[in-house]
C-alpha cells in the first residue's frame, strides 16, 4: 500500500482545539475548482463581508481547517453542529482572513519562477526555512541555526549548488527520519499481520511512502521538507499497513492507535504536489 502525493494544490493546513473552528472564503480570486466528494459549499454572513467556505464531515475529534486553491475547507466530527461551526468562523475571523493573506502570498510565489540555487537562497526545511550561503570556507556542509553553510566557494554554479544541498539533505533525511522510525516502530501492536522487516529512503515523485505485504517500508526523502509531525504521520500511515493491507475502517483505527492526533498532520500533506518542490 502506499500514501499518494496528487493534485497541485498548496495548502495550509489549520486547527483549532476542540469546537473552535473558522472557514473563510473570500480570499484570493483562484481558479473555482469542484467540490470534492463529501463537501458541501456554504457561506456565513460576517460583519464585514461574506466568508465562503466548503464544509466536510470527517472521522476526527477537532475541527481541521484547510486553505489551497479550492479556498477554505472545513473539516468537522459529525457530532459538531452547523450553528457551532458558524459561530467559530465568526470568532476566528480576523484570524482567518490573516491566514488568506498568507495563502495568497504562497499561491503567488508558486506561480513565480522556479528556485535558482544561489547563494541567498530558501527552501523549507522540517517546516520552516533554510538559507544557502557559498563562500563561507566551511570544511564540510552544515546547518547554524537556519542557515546552511556550504562547502562551496562563492562562484559555485548553481548545478554544483543544488547537488550539495540535496546531498546533504538526503542525509539530514535518512538520519531524522530513521529516529522517527524507530520511535514508532516500537508502539506496533503484536497482532500486526506482518513485522516491520525494513525501511529504505526513496526517491518516487508520485508517492510520499509505501509498504510492502512482506514488511518491507519505503519514505520519501523529501519529507525532510516538512514538521517532525508530518513525518510522523507518513511513517505511522505506513506502519499501519502491517495491520491493515488496505484503507478500510479498522486500518484508520490502527492509525489513531499509532499516532493519536494525526489528523492535521494528514490535512497539511493532503494533496501536495511532490514536483512542486524545490527539489
Amino acid at each position: 500500500m502506499s500514501l499518494r502525493a496528487t493534485g497541485n494544490d498548496l495548502q495550509l493546513a489549520l486547527d483549532l482545539e476542540g469546537t473552535t473552528a473558522g472557514a473563510p472564503g473570500t480570499g484570493p480570486a483562484a481558479t473555482p475548482q469542484p467540490l470534492r466528494p463529501g463537501e458541501r459549499q456554504r457561506c456565513v454572513a460576517t460583519n464585514s463581508a461574506p466568508l465562503d467556505y466548503r464544509l466536510r464531515r470527517a472521522r476526527r475529534r477537532t475541527i481541521g481547517f484547510l486553505i489551497d486553491d479550492a479556498g477554505l475547507t472545513v473539516s468537522a466530527p459529525r457530532w459538531v453542529s452547523l450553528r457551532e461551526i458558524e459561530a467559530a468562523i465568526l470568532e476566528k475571523e480576523r484570524w482567518i482572513r490573516r491566514k488568506l493573506g498568507e495563502w495568497r502570498e504562497l499561491r503567488a510565489t508558486r506561480t513565480a519562477a522556479p528556485m535558482r540555487f544561489v547563494d541567498g537562497a530558501s527552501l523549507p526545511y522540517l517546516g520552516g526555512t533554510l538559507h544557502l550561503r557559498t563562500g563561507t570556507g566551511a570544511p564540510a556542509s552544515h546547518r547554524a541555526g537556519d542557515t546552511l553553510h556550504l562547502a562551496l566557494p562563492g562562484q559555485a554554479g548553481e548545478a554544483q549548488v543544488r547537488d550539495a544541498v540535496q546531498g546533504w539533505l538526503q542525509g539530514e533525511a535518512r538520519q531524522v527520519i530513521g529516529e522517527r522510525v524507530a520511535v514508532l516502530a516500537q508502539r506496533i501492536p503484536a497482532d500486526s499481520r506482518v513485522p516491520l522487516v525494513s525501511w529504505a529512503l526513496s526517491s518516487a515523485r508520485s508517492q510520499w511512502g509505501s509498504c510492502t505485504h512482506d514488511g518491507r517500508v519505503r519514505l520519501n526523502w523529501r519529507l525532510i521538507h516538512f514538521s517532525v509531525p508530518v513525518i510522523d504521520y507518513v511513517i505511522a500511515h505506513e506502519l499501519a499497513h502491517l495491520r491493515e493491507l488496505n484503507h478500510s475502517r479498522r486500518f484508520w483505527q490502527a492509525l489513531g492507535e499509532l499516532l493519536p492526533g494525526y489528523e492535521d498532520a494528514c490535512e497539511e500533506i493532503r494533496g501536495v504536489d511532490i514536483a512542486a518542490l524545490p527539489l
